[in-house]
C-alpha cells in the first residue's frame, strides 16, 4: 500500500469516528432535522427557496435559456417579440406623419410596420420618409440582425444538446447463483450509434447523522468488475461483488432503510454519432433491488439467423433456486 493510500485511510477511519449508527434511538431535535433534509432532498430546484444568492438572471441569460422548459422558452420569445415591437410601435408614433401609408389604425399599422422592419422583410406599402423615422427604423434593423442571430443561436443549442439516450433497468438484482453475491444492474443504448470509452460508476449513497445532530449525506463507492468498456452497443450489465470490502457488507435492510440509503449508477461516454460526451444516471431504493434474482437474456437468435435484441425484456429478472437469508442481511 502507497503512503497516499496510507493517508486516505487514516483520514477516512478518523472521520468515520465521528459518525453514530442509526440503530440507536434518535432524540426529537435529530429525527426532526433528519426529517427536513429528506423532504429538502426530494425537492427539486424550483421548489427550494435559495436564500444569500441571487440569481442574476441577466448574467446568465444563456444557461436560462438553454434549461427552461419549451412552452416557457416559446412563451418568453412571444412575449418579447411583441414587447420590442410595441415599443418601436410607439417610437413611430412620436414621430407622426414620418411613417407613409400609416393608414386608418395607425397604431396598429406602425405595430406590423415595425414586424416587418425588425424581420427586414420590408414589403414596401410603408416606409419612414422622415430623418427621425430613418433613424429609428436604421435602429430597429440593427437590433432585428442581432436578435435573429442570438434566436437562431439558442434554438440550435437546445436542439443540439447531447443527450445519452441510456435506458436502465427499472429495479437492480443480487445474484447468488455463483455461490457470491453480486448487485446487478443492467443498461442499454437506444441509439444505433455506439457510445465510447464509457465509464460507469456505482455509488452507495446514505443519511447519516453526526454527534453534533446534523444529517450529512454519504457516498461510498461501490468497486465495479468492470467500471470502463470501450463501447456500450446494445446492453450491459454491471457487477458489484458484495464481499468484505463491500460497503454492504453484513448489512441490513433494515439499517440500510433507516439511513435512507440508495444505489446511485452515473455513466459517462462519448456519443460516436456526435462526438460529444454524453451522460446518464440513475438512482434505485433498496425497495427496488430484488435478491436472488438475475436478469434474463436479451439477446436471442432469429430464425433467419440474425441476432435480436428484445429491449422489451430489459426489467424482466428470474429467480435462481438458492434460498434467502432470513436474518434481513444483504446476502453474502
Amino acid at each position: 500500500m502507497s503512503e497516499n493510500q496510507k493517508k486516505i485511510r487514516s483520514f477516512k477511519k478518523k472521520n468515520n469516528e465521528n459518525y453514530v449508527s442509526f440503530s440507536h434511538h434518535l432524540s426529537h431535535d435529530v429525527a426532526k432535522r433528519l426529517h427536513h433534509h429528506r423532504i429538502f432532498e426530494t425537492k427539486s430546484h424550483q421548489e427550494v427557496v435559495r436564500v444569500g444568492i441571487r440569481d442574476r438572471f441577466w448574467k446568465d441569460l444563456y444557461h436560462h435559456a438553454l434549461t427552461v422548459s419549451w412552452p416557457v422558452f416559446f412563451s418568453v420569445s412571444i412575449a418579447a417579440y411583441i414587447a420590442i415591437n410595441t415599443v418601436f410601435a410607439l417610437l413611430y408614433a412620436l414621430v407622426p406623419g414620418q411613417i407613409s401609408a400609416a393608414g386608418k389604425h395607425v397604431f396598429l399599422s406602425l405595430f406590423f410596420f415595425s414586424v416587418q422592419t425588425l424581420s427586414t422583410v420590408g414589403y414596401g406599402s410603408m416606409s419612414p420618409v422622415g430623418i427621425h423615422a430613418n433613424m429609428i427604423a436604421t435602429c430597429e434593423v440593427f437590433i432585428g440582425m442581432m436578435l435573429t442571430a442570438l434566436a437562431t443561436g439558442v434554438v440550435f443549442a437546445r436542439f443540439s444538446r447531447p443527450t445519452a439516450r441510456i435506458l436502465f433497468s427499472d429495479k437492480a438484482v443480487i445474484d447468488t447463483s455463483g455461490g457470491v453475491p453480486v448487485l446487478s444492474i443492467r443498461m442499454a443504448n437506444q441509439r444505433i450509434s455506439d457510445i465510447l470509452l464509457v465509464e460507469i460508476e456505482l455509488s452507495l449513497s446514505r443519511l447519516i447523522i453526526t454527534e453534533t445532530g446534523h444529517p450529512i449525506r454519504c457516498f461510498d463507492r461501490l468497486n465495479l468488475i468492470q467500471d470502463e468498456i470501450p463501447t456500450l452497443r446494445f446492453s450491459f450489465t454491471t457487477a458489484h461483488i458484495i464481499d468484505e470490502k463491500s460497503p454492504l457488507h453484513n448489512k441490513t435492510i433494515d439499517e440500510l432503510s433507516a439511513e435512507e440509503a440508495e444505489i446511485m449508477i452515473t455513466v459517462t461516454g462519448t456519443d460516436e454519432a456526435l462526438g460529444q460526451t454524453v451522460s446518464a444516471r440513475m438512482v434505485y431504493s433498496f425497495d427496488r433491488i430484488h435478491h436472488h434474482h438475475r436478469f434474463v437474456d436479451i439477446l436471442m437468435e432469429r430464425p433467419d439467423g440474425l441476432i435480436a435484441v428484445d429491449y422489451t425484456r430489459l426489467n424482466d429478472v428470474e429467480r435462481h433456486q438458492n434460498k434467502s437469508r432470513s436474518d434481513g442481511h444483504i446476502p453474502a
